[in-house]
């Protein structure tokens, strides 16, 4: 949850050791934790009223919905362009086709060797 090591809840528990000594400490980390699941309780108890609130036709619409909005992150997306995902997550999304040679316009034809590339006057 944190990406607490055991290394870092090793130097947590020593430096909360010198600080708070060690007739204070367990009354400490007992309240800590007992915070910790009332939080977790009411965090808890709020998604169960939501759901209640909701009404059945938003139960299973959860997960689904959650998928498609990671979809659409970007660095999802990057992460399947570079790397190569699944098609079948990806959403599909119509592109146009890629004009062949024969098709494009003068002005979009590649230069052949030893061609210059057009210079506009009026332009600078």
């Amino acid at each position: 949850m944190f990406n607490i090591g055991p290394m870092e809840l090793l130097v947590l528990a020593v430096v909360g050791m010198v600080v708070l000594g060690p007739e204070r400490l367990p009354g400490i980390v007992r309240d800590a934790t007992r915070m910790l699941r009332q939080l977790r309780d009411m965090a808890t108890g709020a998604r169960d009223q939501l759901k209640n609130e909701l009404g059945p036709e938003f139960t299973d619409v959860d997960l689904q919905a959650l998928r498609d909005l990671r979809s659409l992150n970007p660095r999802t997306a990057i992460q399947r362009a570079i790397l190569g995902g699944d098609e079948d997550e990806a959403p599909a999304v119509a592109t146009a086709p890629e004009p062949s040679p024969e098709t494009r316009p003068a002005a979009q034809q590649p230069l052949g060797r030893g061609e210059k590339a057009p210079y506009d006057e009026d332009a600078t």
